[in-house]
């Protein structure tokens, strides 16, 4: 078993490297790379799908993917406690139609004692943007880590 640290009990800190963890790697929208952090055995809610096991949520980040083209992610940490962190989240992709969104949404994510996230449930809102109206760009500059990304 490889450890994932930082690994819990989560301090502030602790907590924050594991939410840009997870930002950096979404970002590259490899999904057998982001995969690679969830145990085995892993239980997921992603809006009204169920995926339960590290190959399914392979194979569903890969048909994500497949229909968000462009895809930008931001997470800010909003509370941690023990072995449990609560992130909000923004991202933006355009269809394969070619209209924009942005998806709010908030995770809650528990995880093993080697640092694997064994359950991940998501609630997720979609909102139609204009091209003109896009704030996120590829990865997060070095120079905005740690800062929480507006709402609006």
């Amino acid at each position: 078993m490889t450890a994932r640290p930082p690994l819990p009990p989560f301090t502030r800190e602790s907590a924050a490297q594991k939410v840009q963890a997870a930002e950096d790697a979404w970002n590259t929208r490899d999904p057998h790379k982001v995969a690679l952090a969830y145990s085995e055995d892993s239980v997921w809610r992603n809006r009204d799908t169920f995926v339960t096991g590290r190959a399914r949520i392979a194979e569903f980040l890969t048909r994500k993917w497949e229909r968000e083209r462009e895809y930008a992610l931001r997470k800010d940490l909003w509370a941690f406690d023990g072995n449990r962190i609560a992130v909000r989240f923004q991202y933006e992709c355009r269809d394969t139609g070619g209209q924009w969104w942005r998806s709010y949404g908030n995770e809650l994510w528990e995880f093993d004692e080697h640092g694997l996230m064994t359950r991940r449930e998501a609630s997720i809102n979609d909102v139609p943007i204009e091209e003109k109206e896009r704030r996120i760009f590829g990865p997060r500059p070095e120079q905005d880590r740690g800062r929480t990304f507006p709402v609006r």
